[in-house]
């Protein structure tokens, strides 16, 4: 303990004087407002005497003007559109209990009680009328389709291997795409199989190669997106490129193409013809520069000013500045760095360098097979070997894929607070033009930041400690960390996941401002306007005489209040 806090200080002294202090957040709201925010318990109305329960909420899923909620052996389903003034009750629950083989096992091989239930650590929309729902069933993971509706069980449960992980603790990601389900976890027990999976659709199951740390070394899993002709992985792992004394963990952006097939039976077969991976980076520039290396949460694809990219958030690792940060990248940029050199180490003991030119194969892997440098080739089980080959052995690209900006969109430093963000949500459409970029920033505290993006530096609108010690039921064990987070539009609302609860937050919390026209006009929040003598949330389409000065705040002559 003496030696960490050692180490903090002389970082602190080294990268103190260049990192900036965090600007004072335009609004600060009270806790004894946030407090009367509706949550959600667990409970149904009508039914029995309302009690706060034991959740262990993992995720939440918006689909069809629903809330899906997963939880430790349940899933509750929760209508948008109903109105709550105090607490919000479930409106569909799924009970979904370990089977008792896998609790027994779950006990034999050791684990605590509390850890052998089914944790829903996938919960997916599959079609118009199927729900896709994984949970780790005391460690023995299993799968189901239900209906979207009604939440009754349709067909036969199907194994969890591959496609959700057997520990709660462990991150994991899936997603659907043309039918097809992708996934990232670990197959066993031991967590010592981390995959990159594809199945159940009409595409063959394709997989990462089998323990070969050059694809996967103790991958941790945070989120993944399907766009154009690839799916994209996010996650951060051990780095096979620099190593030492300590394991040094880096975040990474790897795709495969959506149309792999595999490759033939010399090289390749029944896995990724296609993976390739790449480190993000995600740093102050300062000299040296401060790079916030472990990956916690991304936000899906967005469009912002014409520009296609994610929003994620990073830490810094252990026994350096406890700093968090937001960075964006274009999903131009990844696909840049994987047109351009490989990385490679040519013996156990030798430095990793840049693959020559003439050392890499014609045609250059990497493509979609029927495009760019595979055009000539129909599917992937045609690639020649000596390609197939050096995929298999080359998956690293030598170039990082860097943030759009040079300086990271949001921080969070020791300055003030020692406490680190988490989780993301974006809306790229605030306001009542729907030209503003606003971004939702929870961290492991219970504290929510709302940043207005602008071309000349972040806004920091609004700060807010969420978490209801009075509403939520509370464990020391995951104190007031932020789970889970998801943006519903139509209602204005932000619902945010803690273990034991969610919270209905409001995007913009205009009525605070009541009718103080000043703290209106200096609030600079996308979502308000001065109309009609009060301080109104200004809703798209409908036409309204309003003030309001994003790019200001400027209150000159307006009178206090």
């Amino acid at each position: 303990m003496r030696t960490d806090v050692v180490l903090l200080y002389l970082t602190l002294i080294r990268f103190g004087a260049s990192i900036p202090k965090d600007p004072p957040a335009i609004n600060v709201v009270s806790l004894n407002y946030t407090r009367n925010y509706p949550a959600f318990m667990g409970n149904k109305a009508d039914y029995g005497p309302l009690k706060k329960n034991k959740m262990d909420i993992q995720l939440l899923l918006i689909s069809d003007r629903t809330l899906y909620i997963g939880a430790r052996n349940r899933v509750y389903s929760l209508n948008l559109d109903e109105s709550h003034t105090d607490e919000i009750y479930y409106s569909g629950s799924l009970l979904w209990n370990p089977s008792e083989d896998a609790e027994e096992k779950c006990r034999i091989y050791g684990q605590q009680e509390e850890e052998c239930n089914n944790f829903i650590k996938v919960l997916l929309r599959r079609n118009e009328d199927t729900l896709f729902i994984c949970g780790t069933n005391a460690f023995s993971p299993s799968c189901a389709h239900y209906q979207v509706d009604s939440l009754e069980l349709k067909g036969d449960y199907i194994s969890g291997a591959g496609r959700c992980p057997h520990d709660r603790k462990d991150g994991n990601i899936a997603l659907f795409a043309d039918d097809n389900l992708y996934s990232g976890t670990v197959t066993d027990f031991q967590g010592s199989d981390p995959i990159i999976y594809r199945s159940l659709g009409d595409l063959p199951n394709l997989r990462t190669v089998k323990y070969d740390s050059r694809w996967l070394k103790e991958p941790h899993f945070v989120h993944a997106v399907d766009y154009g002709d690839y799916i994209y992985f996010f996650f951060g792992e051990i780095s096979v490129e620099y190593y030492g004394v300590e394991k040094v963990i880096l975040p990474r952006v790897a795709r495969v193409c959506k149309d792999d097939r595999g490759g033939n039976q010399e090289f390749l077969e029944k896995e990724w013809t296609s993976f390739l991976k790449a480190r993000l980076v995600c740093a102050f520039p300062a000299d040296p520069p401060l790079f916030f290396n472990h990956l916690e949460s991304v936000t899906d694809v967005v469009n912002v000013n014409g520009q296609d990219m994610v929003f994620a958030i990073f830490t810094t690792p252990k026994h350096s500045i406890p700093t968090s940060a937001c960075c964006a990248f274009a999903l131009d940029d990844i696909d840049k760095v994987f047109t351009g050199r490989f990385k490679q180490q040519r013996t156990p003991v030798s430095l990793w360098t840049p693959v020559p030119d003439n050392e890499v194969p014609t045609p250059r892997p990497g493509s979609c097979a029927g495009s760019g440098s595979l055009e000539g080739y129909a599917s992937s089980t045609s690639i020649p070997s000596d390609t197939l080959a050096f995929s298999r052995t080359h998956t690293l690209m030598d170039e990082s894929v860097k943030a759009v900006s040079r300086h990271p969109l949001f921080l969070r430093t020791p300055f003030m607070a020692e406490e680190a963000v988490v989780k993301i949500a974006v809306d790229t459409a605030a306001g009542p033009n729907e030209d503003h970029t606003v971004l939702f920033i929870g961290s492991e505290r219970g504290r929510l930041s709302k940043v207005l993006l602008r071309k000349e530096g972040s806004v920091l609108l609004e700060e807010m400690y969420i978490y209801n010690y009075q509403t939520c039921l509370h464990s020391e064990a995951t104190r007031n960390k932020i789970i889970d987070m998801k943006v519903d539009k139509p209602n204005k609302v932000l619902y945010v996941a803690f273990a034991h609860c969610v919270i209905k937050v409001p995007l913009g919390g205009c009525e605070r401002h009541g009718p103080c026209k000043k703290a209106c006009i200096r609030s600079r929040d996308p979502y308000c306007g001065w109309a009609n003598e009060a301080c109104i949330h200004l809703v798209p389409g409908i036409p309204v005489d309003y003030e309001q000065d994003i790019e200001h705040g400027n209150t000159d002559g307006l009178e206090d209040c």
